[in-house]
């Protein structure tokens, strides 16, 4: 049994992460890959280790543990790959699946079959309409509309979107109106993003005030105290200590830049 093979068979669930992950692999072909590339990139990375390692007279056996090691992290970060696509598909899905879905909502009132609203649904716009094509792909090839929903609601990675799909596919199975428990998971989707961008005002508020502290205040205060002592005790400021500081200052920005950026809603306002 080859590497690849073995691998696949330690990760089962590889196979619905692919599909989640919108990569049109198999799970061997994925994985043999992932070999070859972390080979190339270990092998290019310890010749470059290598002649430093030779050059302070280390054992040679160190470079085989350091190519292990290496190879290791590489194929374990191209594996990883996987569920960082996923959670990225997830959060572009999570951002317009409420407009994704009142969109459909909008042309079932208007008097549209189901199959006819899930494509207009599917030539829109927004990331959650390339769920919507995968679902008509499958029913043009002769899968059964249920059985094109509940493929498309196995294999999304968004938690929203699931419960668009859970309530279409249910209410399609008892035989009642799609429109009455899709607009109700609609409420709930709308009123699951209130609750995060009040929360977010919250935090909002609090971090605020701290990078008005942090980031503004204590510089300001700080660079204008050690100027005043330095005058006073004749300590000689240099360029190459301004720069320092000015460096931690942008350091400081970016770093409440990116935190702000992290906490805002994934939503599509």
């Amino acid at each position: 049994m080859s590497l690849a093979k073995s691998i696949v068979l330690e990760l089962p669930d590889l196979k619905d992460k692919l599909i989640s992950a919108g990569i049109n692999k198999k799970p061997d072909e994925y994985v043999s890959e992932g070999l070859k590339n972390s080979l190339l990139m270990a092998i290019f990375l310890n010749i470059l280790i290598m002649f430093y390692i030779l050059k302070i007279h280390k054992t040679p056996i160190l470079i085989v543990f350091t190519f292990i090691l290496t190879f290791g992290f590489f194929l374990f970060i191209f594996l990883k790959r996987v569920d960082i696509t996923i959670a990225k598909r997830e959060r572009e899905i999570d951002r317009d699946v409420l407009f994704a879905g009142r969109f459909l909502l909008v042309k079932l009132n208007s008097g549209r079959p189901l199959i006819n609203s899930i494509m207009d649904a599917s030539n829109s716009y927004g990331v959650a309409s390339k769920f919507f094509r995968e679902i008509v792909k499958d029913i043009e090839l002769g899968t059964p509309m249920e059985d094109a929903l509940q493929k498309a609601y196995r294999h999304t990675p968004s938690k929203r979107f699931k419960k668009i799909l859970f309530q279409i596919n249910n209410a399609l199975k008892i035989g009642v109106d799609v429109s009455v428990p899709l607009e109700a998971a609609l409420e709930e989707i709308a009123e699951e993003q209130l609750v995060e961008i009040q929360r977010y005002g919250k935090k909002l508020n609090s971090l605020t005030m701290f990078y008005m502290l942090v980031a503004i205040v204590v510089p300001s205060l700080g660079i204008t105290l050690f100027s005043v002592i330095a005058t006073m005790v004749a300590i000689k400021v240099d360029m190459s200590l301004l720069v320092i500081v000015l460096f931690f200052l942008v350091i400081v920005q970016m770093l409440f830049i990116s935190f702000f950026k992290s906490i805002r809603p994934n939503l599509n306002i």
